[in-house]
């Protein structure tokens, strides 16, 4: 887990990064270059500087080879969030996380130095289309192309049943690795675990597996 993060881009998306890293305990320099924005992120930054990120010598001063991980989040101008990539990677930033609003988007930023693009629009949308499609799921996590991670609703004919009755991954193909009850998610689980109404539980497989499974 990164210990340090260069955040640059204060805009909705941003902020909210920067409130999940805080409760997360990691450090995080938080940068825009409005100052309204700057402002209203100062109490889940640990530090913050209002600056242009494209600007090699105001980068330069931010000393990006000592954060685990540089962060850009611009949305609203592409042009600033690809020169202020392919600047963190050229003063040697160890990762670099950026933003894209577009597939072509995503191609110039990991051409120009990007680790990683993360696409919020593309992922929110794939999340709710999930969420459209099958009525008991909860939660959703992409492992690759073909698995997935989800949290789900007790089917009603898995109540008062144990996993070793239900026998899940021989006969659906996938794997139960926790059950949520209360809030709390307990992976010690065993044979006899009890499935009731009131948990959840979380699931890995295909996703042609848990549609078989849980689809309405």
């Amino acid at each position: 887990m990164a210990k340090s993060v260069l955040l640059i881009g204060l805009g909705e998306f941003g902020l909210h990064m920067a409130k999940k890293l805080n409760e997360m305990n990691i450090e995080v320099m938080g940068v825009d270059f409005n100052e309204e924005k700057v402002n209203e992120a100062l109490p889940f930054v640990t530090e913050a500087q209002i600056g242009d990120s494209t600007n090699p010598e105001f980068l330069e001063t931010l000393g990006v080879r000592n954060y685990d991980c540089c962060v850009v989040t611009i949305g609203a101008n592409f042009q600033n969030s690809l020169e202020t990539t392919s600047l963190l990677s050229e003063m040697g930033a160890k990762r670099v996380i950026s933003r894209a609003n577009t597939e072509i988007h995503e191609k110039f930023l990991k051409r120009n130095g990007a680790d990683m693009v993360v696409y919020p629009e593309r992922q929110m949308a794939n999340w709710t289309a999930i969420r459209c499609s099958f009525e008991n799921i909860i939660d959703y996590i992409t492992v690759d192309e073909d698995y997935s991670i989800v949290e789900v609703n007790i089917p009603d004919d898995w109540h008062g049943k144990t996993l070793s009755q239900l026998n899940i991954r021989n006969k659906h193909g996938i794997n139960v690795l926790g059950v949520r009850n209360d809030g709390r998610l307990d992976m010690d689980i065993g044979f006899d675990t009890l499935l009731t109404k009131e948990k959840t539980i979380m699931v890995l497989g295909s996703r042609k597996n848990i549609a078989k499974c849980f689809r309405v």
